[in-house]
């Protein structure tokens, strides 16, 4: 009980370091902001990442004296710069930027902040904006992928140390990642992006296209574990845990503004700002 106990603690700590990971290097994850301009400083975060129909706020901790604006284009392409004004209120400076309606659509935007007298600061990002997830297939989906995670590393740990109970676990890993993953998952982007799957051979989704390769590892692991070599099960755990460390939503699809499909903009640009 006590070895048993300890295998799971390991675990999950593994897992809630892989997930807080995977969340704050994603590039959906809100850029902070933490600036000064003439000794007074500008603290906030910039969003990248927002539902379709609502605006993008924008709301900066600033110094009085401090002004700013946001300049903003529909991204890719060779689109028209808008300019967004920021105003006052109370120690902020606030503004919004227009929603967008289609899914997977995206911008740029740079915001700049100044005292006036010559001295600015500006910071940009890119933002990709989503349908709407019902939450009770979110929340499925969600705690399939950490439960997923989770008995992965601890079959791993029970195949390294020559554990009694590794064919359970072995299916009982890979119904999480092949039922709330492989099945949930594009049920999941379909609402968010429009497109079940944008992964190979159609696209280069990272998200869709590491979730295949876990599930596939699994696969070939219980199939091995079944003649004997347990050590393909420790080579499944450790792809996974690699998998996981990926930031989510690397190189998801966009829309293009001209054609009106998905593409891949992502893989096509190294700017910053992606």
């Amino acid at each position: 009980m006590k070895r048993s106990l300890v295998l799971w603690a390991i675990a999950l700590l593994l897992t809630l370091g892989s997930a807080v990971w995977q969340r704050l290097s994603g590039p959906t994850h809100p850029i902070r902001v933490r600036e000064s301009v003439a000794g007074q400083e500008i603290t906030g975060r910039l969003l990248r990442s927002q539902t379709v129909g609502a605006g993008v706020p924008i709301s900066l901790q600033a110094g009085a004296g401090l002004v700013g604006e946001v300049r903003w284009r529909r991204w890719p392409g060779d689109h028209p710069w808008q300019t967004v004004g920021l105003r006052r209120a109370g120690d902020r400076l606030v503004g919004e930027l227009p929603a967008q309606t289609m899914k997977a659509a995206r911008i740029e935007y740079s915001v700049e902040i100044t005292d006036g007298l010559g001295s600015t600061i500006t910071r940009s990002a890119r933002l990709r904006f989503k349908g709407a997830v019902p939450g009770v297939v979110l929340a499925v989906h969600v705690a399939a992928m950490f439960l997923g995670m989770l008995l992965s590393l601890r079959t791993g740990l029970e195949a390294l140390t020559r554990g009694p109970r590794l064919a359970p676990l072995v299916a009982a890993t890979l119904i999480c990642l092949g039922g709330g993953g492989l099945l949930l998952g594009p049920v999941v982007q379909k609402y968010a992006f429009d497109a079940y799957w944008t992964g190979w051979p159609v696209g280069e989704d990272l998200t869709d296209n590491k979730l295949a390769v876990a599930v596939l590892a699994w696969g070939v692991a219980a199939w091995q574990l079944r003649r004997g070599r347990r050590w393909w099960v420790v080579l499944a755990s450790l792809i996974t845990f690699a998998i996981f460390v990926i930031p989510h939503s690397l190189h998801g699809s966009t829309h293009d503004w001209e054609t009106g499909r998905h593409i891949q903009a992502e893989a096509r640009s190294r700017s910053p700002m992606a």
